[in-house]
């Protein structure tokens, strides 16, 4: 039996890869179980600068295994609140994840699939690949990814294609803002390369601090605290180690050590 996770470090790049190709990556209790601890142990990797999260086969994900939503669908409701949460801690590591993070997305991206593309970063798709968010034609909802679908394209959006279950394409994601580039199939690795490119020469600390800061302003509040919160954090920045030698390697007109 093979993983259904592939994890591939080299260069401060780990590439995670869904291996459930005959299943186009469908999530099953053992891939989410494999990718949030492979996810947690990159994370916590000094070494590794970027994540960028893929599929193996036709498809990126096409959402939930239907032999594992059979046996949810038998099991109590006290079971499938448990497996939920396991979905939902997957989600909330990918999204709160110290790092860098990109989706390369071809094929299906289909419910739980959408929810780790909207987790990610930066998303690149290919021009053919579909997405829906397809549970409400089960009579279900898309609920444990909703903060981040919603986060990524919007309220207005979330509740046409949460209540249609529609599929669409990956122009339309581009346009509601669940992908960020639509680059041809034979293009898509040399776009995330790019992406990658552009991440090295950023400082490390930077790039994965991004994230939080979005979200901490985002997230709103009083503003004397929030404009307080972000001069401690440029303040703590300029004199950090990486802050100095960035900024000393551009009044040098050098090559920060960072991209060596």
């Amino acid at each position: 039996m093979s993983d259904p996770l592939l994890v591939h470090v080299e260069a401060g790049i780990a590439r995670l890869r869904l291996n459930r190709p005959a299943l186009h990556n469908a999530f099953d209790a053992a891939l989410i179980s494999a990718l949030t601890d492979a996810l947690r142990q990159v994370g916590a990797d000094p070494a590794v600068r970027a994540v960028v999260l893929e599929g193996e086969g036709a498809s990126f994900s096409a959402g939930a295994d239907l032999n594992w939503m059979r046996g949810m669908a038998a099991a109590s409701e006290a079971e499938n609140r448990d497996d939920a949460l396991a979905l939902a801690r997957l989600m909330r590591t990918l999204d709160e994840l110290p790092k860098p993070t990109i989706a390369r997305v071809h094929g299906a991206a289909f419910g739980g699939g959408v929810g780790l593309v909207a987790c990610c970063d930066i998303a690149i798709g290919a021009s053919g690949a579909k997405f829906g968010l397809t549970e409400s034609k089960l009579g279900l909802l898309p609920a444990v990814i909703s903060p981040y679908v919603i986060a990524a394209i919007g309220q207005r959006q979330s509740r046409r294609w949460f209540a249609t279950a529609e599929i669409f394409d990956a122009h339309e994601a581009r346009r509601i803002g669940l992908l960020h580039d639509v680059v041809e199939a034979e293009a898509l690795d040399t776009a995330v390369q790019r992406q990658l490119d552009l991440l090295r020469k950023a400082g490390p600390r930077a790039a994965a601090g991004a994230k939080a800061l979005v979200r901490r302003v985002a997230a709103g509040g009083d503003g004397a605290a929030i404009d307080a919160a972000n001069a401690d954090l440029i303040a703590a920045l300029r004199v950090s180690p990486e802050g100095q030698e960035g900024l000393s390697a551009f009044l040098d007109k050098r090559t920060p050590a960072w991209c060596d």
